[in-house]
């Protein structure tokens, strides 16, 4: 028997292995598939001649498949479920989309990174609503655990088995001081230089914050308690105001300063021995069941660049 016999099977025919496989007598099968009996035995027959082989076992108590019919069967559920996939990767481009998605993002993301994104999202989707909601990373990622929201944004990565984590954008966290500060003009830090300074640091629980932890802990001898922090702020925003504003300098995420440093209101100072640098990652409950406009957004995301 040559392979180019395999041509001449049919859709229809693959759908009647897999129901006689499913539905186990022939009666049903065709009461499944709105056929009369005789015409889904038909079918059968001409399938088993296509293959050159007997396919189901028939029996007094119903059928079964040999094993030829199972090597069948298997590659006929392949074959509807990638139907099944491009149906509804073309349904996209024909149908309307529609629904709400609810989003919490801790505040560089939210302030700096998905206003942009979301205008372009809105442009390819104006059906679909978002609402975003601005909170640390710790408490973005209660939200979701918490079902308060779907998918969140954090600034750092959170172990936990109920959760779906995948990095997005890489940030940079630089030293800011006012454009007039005597620091602006030095080529470089170290972090024992930065001990006196008036320092303003991030709450806790923020990904910064944690960041900024991380690479201390990475020079002997270094810690926060060394630092002359001022203050502490709930929000980059507010952080960056009060550089400007001459209360203190600190460690920023580079997004958030960067139409000030364009503006020459702020400058970046190299800190020799501490770089600290992080992603920021999309988060949402493995067991969330995700619809075609949850994935329309992601998909986006996860395409989105940085400038």
């Amino acid at each position: 028997m040559g392979n180019d016999h395999f041509k001449g099977i049919t859709i229809q025919q693959m759908e009647t292995l897999v129901a006689l496989a499913e539905q186990g007598s022939f009666t049903r099968a065709a009461q499944s598939l709105f056929l009369s009996q005789p015409s889904l035995t038909k079918q059968m027959r001409n399938l088993e001649e296509i293959v050159g082989a007997r396919l189901v076992n028939r029996k007094n108590t119903g059928v079964s498949l040999t094993p030829e019919g199972i090597v069948l069967y298997d590659y006929a559920r392949k074959v509807f479920r990638l139907r099944d996939e491009t149906r509804e990767k073309i349904s996209r481009f024909n149908e309307p989309v529609s629904g709400s998605i609810y989003l919490s993002a801790s505040t560089i993301p939210a302030t700096y990174i998905l206003p942009r994104l979301l205008s372009e999202f809105r442009k390819s989707h104006p059906g679909i609503h978002v609402h975003l909601g601005m909170n640390d990373s710790d408490r973005t990622n209660q939200i979701i655990l918490n079902n308060e929201a779907e998918i969140g944004f954090v600034g750092k990565e959170f172990p936990n088995r109920k959760l779906a984590v995948k990095a997005l954008w890489k940030d940079r966290l630089v030293l800011a001081v006012p454009a007039g500060h005597p620091w602006a003009k030095r080529p470089a830090l170290s972090i024992g230089d930065m001990g006196k300074e008036p320092f303003i640091i991030r709450e806790r629980g923020s990904g910064t914050r944690q960041a900024i932890e991380q690479c201390l802990q990475k020079q002997p001898g270094k810690s926060l308690l060394q630092f002359n922090i001022v203050c502490e702020m709930g929000s980059s925003e507010a952080v960056k105001e009060a550089i400007i504003a001459g209360l203190g300098v600190s460690i920023i995420s580079i997004h958030a300063i960067a139409r000030e440093l364009r503006q020459g209101i702020l400058a970046v100072v190299s800190v020799r021995d501490c770089i600290p640098e992080r992603h920021f990652h999309v988060i949402h409950k493995k067991q969330f069941p995700l619809t075609n406009f949850h994935r329309l957004f992601l998909e986006m995301a996860h395409r989105y660049t940085l400038e």
